[in-house]
C-alpha cells in the first residue's frame, strides 16, 4: 500500500503551536520589529519543532554573513577602539556588522529571556556574536551555545567559565611592567587603583603589580590598594583618598586610562605636582593618554587588534573550526611619557 503524502506544515500550524495569530507568525518570519522578544522565541521554537519551510516568496533568509558586536555602553575610548578593529575585520571578511547594546541584566540572568534575545539575533542572520567587557553574560552564552551561534568575549567580566572563548591582552605582564618601571625610578610607596574585582583583566593587572613588588622585596600595603569601576570618577575619588592620607604614595598605577585621568584631576585639586611629587601610570594607551597634562605613561593594549582577532575567531568558529586556544592574549608594552619621574628621595 502506498502511503499518503505527508501534509505540508502551514502558518496556521505554527500559530497554533506557538499560541499566537497567523499574522504574528508572518511578522516574525518577515523580521518585523513590532513583536515581543518572548513571542518571537515561541514562534521560532514552533518553526523548528514542526519543520516549517515557508516559500521563498514569503521569507527570504539573509544571504550575507552577519556578526553582532554587543556591549553595555558606548562610553569609553576603549570600546570605540575595539569596535574599530571589529569593523575593520568584518569589512575585510565581507561580513555585515550589527552593533547592539546589551540587553539589561534581568534578561542576561534569565534563560528564557536570553533565548529570546539570541533568537532575535538569529532572525537577523547573525552567525556569531562578539561581547565587549560584558557583565553577567552567563545566560546569553548558554542560549547562544544552544542555538549553535559562537560567542567570543573580549576582556570578559563576571565570568570564570574556562570553556568560553575570549580575547584579551597580556594583562599580568602589563601590570608587572608598569610596576617595574616605577620601581626602577626609585618608588616604593606605589598605590594601585584598579578596575572592578569581578573583571578578569583588572585582576590579572593587579596580580602583575603584586608580583613585581614581591620580586623587589616591597610589601603590598593594603591601604594603598583601591578597586572600583573603570571611570574618571573612580580615579578622582580614590586619588583624593590616597593623596590626602598622612603618608601618601609617591606613585599610582591605575587599571585604565580613565581612572588615571581621575587621579591626575585629584592631584591638581590637591596641588600635588605630577610628576614632581607623584608619578601616574595608566593602562590601555588610548589617545587621551597623550592629551593629558602631563602626557600619561600608559601600558599599551592593541585594542583594535583585539577586535580584529575576535572577529577572525568567531568567523572561524561559525564554519566549524575550533580555536587554537580558548584564551587569546595579545602582547602589551609600556609607553613612557611625562607623568612618571624618579621619586623625590631616589
Amino acid at each position: 500500500m502506498v502511503g499518503r503524502p505527508q501534509q505540508r506544515v502551514t502558518l496556521d500550524d505554527v500559530a497554533r503551536l506557538a499560541g499566537v495569530t497567523k499574522g504574528t507568525v508572518s511578522k516574525v518570519l518577515n523580521e518585523r520589529s513590532d513583536v515581543a522578544a518572548d513571542t518571537r522565541a515561541r514562534v521560532f521554537a514552533a518553526v523548528d519543532e514542526l519543520g516549517y519551510r515557508p516559500p521563498s516568496s514569503q521569507w527570504n533568509l539573509p544571504r550575507a554573513r552577519t556578526l553582532a558586536a554587543v556591549f553595555d555602553a558606548l562610553d569609553s575610548p576603549y570600546i570605540t577602539h575595539v569596535l574599530q578593529g571589529i569593523l575593520d575585520a568584518a569589512t575585510a571578511a565581507d561580513t555585515s556588522l550589527l552593533v547592539r547594546l546589551a540587553p539589561d541584566r534581568a534578561v542576561r540572568n534569565t534563560r528564557a529571556a536570553a533565548r529570546a534575545w539570541v533568537a532575535e539575533q538569529q532572525a537577523a542572520g547573525v552567525v556569531g556574536i562578539v561581547g565587549l567587557t560584558l557583565g553577567t553574560p552567563g545566560a546569553l552564552l548558554e542560549a547562544a551555545a544552544e542555538a549553535g551561534i559562537p560567542f567570543v568575549m573580549v576582556d570578559p567580566v563576571d565570568l570564570d567559565d574556562p570553556d568560553v572563548v575570549s580575547v584579551g591582552s597580556t594583562n599580568w605582564a602589563g601590570g608587572r611592567t608598569a610596576t617595574e618601571h616605577l620601581l626602577t625610578l626609585g618608588h616604593r610607596r606605589i598605590a594601585w587603583v584598579g578596575g572592578p574585582e569581578t573583571s578578569a583583566a583588572a585582576r590579572e593587572r593587579f596580580h602583575g603589580y603584586r608580583a613585581a613588588l614581591d620580586s623587589a622585596g616591597v610589601d603590598v600595603e593594603p591601604g594603598l590598594v583601591r578597586h572600583g569601576p573603570f571611570s574618571v570618577d573612580t580615579g578622582r575619588a580614590c586619588g583624593h583618598e590616597l593623596l590626602s592620607a598622612p603618608h601618601p604614595p609617591t606613585a599610582v598605577i591605575t587599571g585604565d586610562d580613565e581612572i588615571a585621568v581621575g587621579v591626575l584631576g585629584a592631584a591638581r585639586a590637591l596641588d600635588v605636582p605630577v610628576p614632581g611629587r607623584l608619578s601616574v601610570v595608566g593602562f590601555d594607551d588610548t589617545p587621551q593618554a597623550a592629551w593629558t597634562t602631563p602626557p600619561l605613561t600608559s601600558v599599551h593594549q592593541p585594542l583594535s587588534g583585539m577586535g580584529r582577532v575576535a572577529v577572525e575567531t568567531v568567523l572561524a568558529m561559525a564554519v566549524g573550526t575550533a580555536p587554537a586556544s580558548r584564551y587569546v592574549q595579545l602582547a602589551t608594552s609600556l609607553v613612557v611619557r611625562e607623568s612618571t619621574a624618579p621619586a623625590d628621595d631616589a
